[in-house]
Formats: structure tokens, C-alpha cells, sequence
């Protein structure tokens, strides 16, 4: 068969460990023999970070800006072993959490849904979309660490050169100190972001923070989005009879668990960082959760919500063969190519997504699945363990069945 036209490339940054070997099959298997596909390639394996001083990363993000959609492979966000284990020049900061500076967007995660696996939840029925924000607080963080005593002060200088000054602590022994930001900006796109969604989707969004501790840095989230839903939004979310409601981040965990789900869940960054492994654990698998970031300019980048799944790489390694779910890296290049197909108009390309999403979901509902997924599945139905390669076969053999 002639092989699906691109006429704009994707943004194509590889990642680490197993995941950017799964990466490399899905292209070999799943894309390549279907699509005559186009992507500007950037490396953001550690090494190549390290040895650009970061600044691949700084280009890869800016290339998003420029060509609007991109698909992302899990990436290592170093700690102390992995400097020592690299020889790293130093402990990179988070490439997700620069790539999510520089768009100034939201992250949405929802989980993919089979029948056979039941979410552990028994009440959630439908499924539950995190929007994460995806600027700032602990991501662009600085902090020190201090051996001895002192002050440790919270100084603002504005262009005037006028000061503000408050005491954070005085340090009597030692300790570690942290100071975050975020922008009044980057938290009304967010806001919109959120209610644009939950317009979209046709469902209910929750916002929930810390504002009774966090009395001027959360409470001004819990502000800016009351004030953007009441002005902008109110009437929209009447008229579908959707709702939004703000509540503390503890009342919301208890609402979620008792609830059947179906709903936008709105958190800032590290909250939703959090909060969408345990969602999507609860649904079944974290590699059974789709993630796309969303710029308020309109700008996409899709990946995988998990991470590198280091354990496998080292029994790769040793040559030994590993059953990893790909679902969610299959899911980030499906969404990047059907995204690109709908901002150039390729409707060939956009069914290609679509039938590679189904080719996935009939492997799974024909009982053809990773062993992480083994457990979770129902006691009435027959399901087989597969190696990552024959599980991926399954789904080209069907999704050539698809195509022809």
C-alpha cells in the first residue's frame, strides 16, 4: 500500500532506557510501513543533554513552537546516582518541566480504559482527566543546601529598586532552603485552559489547592480561577450543565475516591504530578495513561505519563527479554499524528491514528496484553502474557488488517 503523506513535521524527542528502545520499535513497526513520516529529531537522551550543557532541550521546545505539535519518549530527570552513574557536569534540571516552561501550557492525563480491567476504585465508572499545570513552583525552583547557621531571607527588588524583605528562618542548626514562583500570566492560562477543556469534553472540572496554609501563593490560584469562571465562563458551563467548583486538595481526594468519575480534575504542577500516577494506577496501569501538553497558544506536545521503566532496561541489558506495556508510547505518537492531521488537513493521516488506537485496544480486548496488565484483569476473562515484540506484532498484524 502507498504509504500515509505528512506535509508538516512532528517534533520528534527520543528519550532513556527502555522506553527509547520501545520508541525505536513502534517507529519500525507501527509507523514506518504506513506512514511517510516527517519529524525534526532532537535527542534528549541524558548523554546528549549532558553533552550540550541542556541546551537540546531549550531547542526542542522552541521547535515546538515553531512547527505546533510534537511526541515525546520518557526522559531521566537526574538525581545524585544518576550523576554519579552518567558522570553528569551537573544535575539537570527536569526536561519536561523546561519544555513546559517554555510553552506556558496544561497538561491533560487520562487513563485508557479496557473492559476486562476494572479500576480498583469500584465506584469510578468513567474516566477521570487530570489538567496539571505545567509552569514553575517546584520544577523551577532554587534552593541551597546549608551546613551552618544564619538567616535565610525572602528578598524581592522591583525595578525601581525598591526592596521587600521577610525572614524565612534563622537557622540554628543546618538544613536545606527552597524558593518557587509562579506568574499571575502562566495562572490565567491555565485557568482557561481548564474551562476550555471541560467545555470541549462537556464535563465538570474541580480545582483544589492548599489557600488555608499557602495563604498568598495557592490562594491566588483558588482567586484567579474563580474570577476567569465567573467573568468568562459561568453562563458556557450553565448552559451545558456542566459545573465548576473549587475545593481543598483534601476534601478533593475524598470526593475523587467516592466518586464515579467522568470529570476534570484541574491541580497545580507537583499536585498533579502526583495525583495522576495514583489515577491512573487506580484505573490499572500507569502506562495505561495518555498525557498532552496544551499551550495556550496553541501548541501540542503528546508522550507518555510514566518513566523510563529503568528495572527493564537493566535486564535488557543482560539480554533478557521484558515484558513492557507500550500503550502509552504507542498512544503519544497516535495523538502527535492525528493532532497533525487535523491542523494540515490530512484526513488519511487522521485515520491512521484512529486505527492504531483500535488496533491496540482489540489486542488487549482479544486477551493479548504485557504482564503488568495480567493481574488486573478480570477472573472471567482469558488473558495471555506477551513480550513486548509479539504484543506490538499483534497490533501491526491489526492494524494492517485496518489499513488495507
Amino acid at each position: 500500500m502507498e504509504k500515509i503523506k505528512m506535509t508538516t513535521p512532528l517534533v520528534e524527542m527520543d528519550g532513556d532506557e527502555m522506553t527509547r528502545i520501545i520508541w525505536q520499535e513502534i517507529k519500525d513497526e507501527l509507523i514506518l510501513p504506513f506512514v511517510d513520516l516527517k519529524t525534526e529529531y532532537y535527542d534528549l537522551g541524558l548523554k546528549m543533554r549532558n553533552d550540550t550543557d541542556d541546551k537540546i532541550t531549550w531547542d526542542s521546545a522552541y521547535a515546538t513552537k515553531k512547527y505546533g505539535v510534537a511526541v515525546k519518549c520518557a526522559t531521566i530527570t537526574p538525581n545524585a546516582q544518576r550523576v554519579e552513574e552518567y558522570n553528569l557536569k551537573e544535575m539537570w534540571k527536569s526536561p519536561n518541566g523546561t519544555i513546559r516552561a517554555v510553552l506556558d501550557g496544561t497538561v491533560f492525563r487520562a487513563p485508557i480504559i479496557i473492559p476486562s480491567v476494572k479500576p480498583a476504585v469500584k465506584t469510578w465508572e468513567k474516566p477521570i482527566t487530570i489538567a496539571r499545570h505545567a509552569y514553575g513552583d517546584v520544577y523551577k525552583a532554587t534552593e541551597f543546601r546549608l551546613e551552618g547557621e544564619g538567616k535565610a531571607e525572602l528578598v524581592f527588588t522591583d525595578k525601581d529598586g525598591n526592596e521587600k524583605r521577610e525572614t524565612i528562618y534563622d537557622f540554628e542548626c543546618p538544613g536545606v532552603l527552597q524558593g518557587q514562583y509562579n506568574k499571575d500570566t502562566s495562572i490565567k492560562s491555565f485557568a482557561r485552559s481548564c474551562f476550555n477543556y471541560a467545555l470541549a469534553t462537556r464535563q465538570d472540572l474541580w480545582f483544589s489547592t492548599k489557600d488555608t496554609i499557602s495563604k498568598k501563593y495557592d490562594q491566588t490560584f483558588k482567586f484567579i480561577f474563580q474570577e476567569i469562571y465567573d467573568n468568562e465562563y459561568k453562563e458556557k458551563f450553565e448552559e451545558l450543565g456542566i459545573t465548576y467548583f473549587y475545593t481543598l486538595i483534601d476534601d478533593a481526594v475524598a470526593r475523587v475516591i467516592r466518586s464515579k468519575g467522568g470529570f476534570v480534575w484541574a491541580l497545580k504542577n507537583y499536585d498533579g504530578d502526583v495525583m495522576s500516577d495514583m489515577v491512573s494506577t487506580a484505573f490499572g496501569s500507569l502506562a495505561m495513561m495518555t498525557s498532552v501538553l496544551v499551550s495556550p497558544d496553541g501548541n501540542y506536545e503528546y508522550e507518555a505519563a510514566h518513566g523510563t521503566v529503568t528495572r527493564h532496561y537493566y535486564r535488557y541489558l543482560k539480554g533478557e527479554k521484558t515484558s513492557t506495556n507500550p500503550m502509552a508510547t504507542i498512544f503519544a505518537w497516535s495523538g502527535a499524528l492525528r493532532k497533525r492531521g487535523e491542523l494540515d488537513g490530512l484526513t488519511d493521516l487522521v485515520d491512521y491514528a484512529d486505527k492504531l488506537e483500535s488496533a491496540c485496544l482489540d489486542t488487549l480486548n482479544a486477551g493479548i496484553m504485557t504482564k503488568d496488565l495480567i493481574p488486573l484483569v478480570d477472573s472471567g476473562v482469558e488473558a495471555k502474557a506477551v513480550l513486548t515484540s509479539e504484543f506490538i506484532a499483534e497490533i501491526k498484524s491489526r492494524l494492517a488488517e485496518k489499513l488495507s
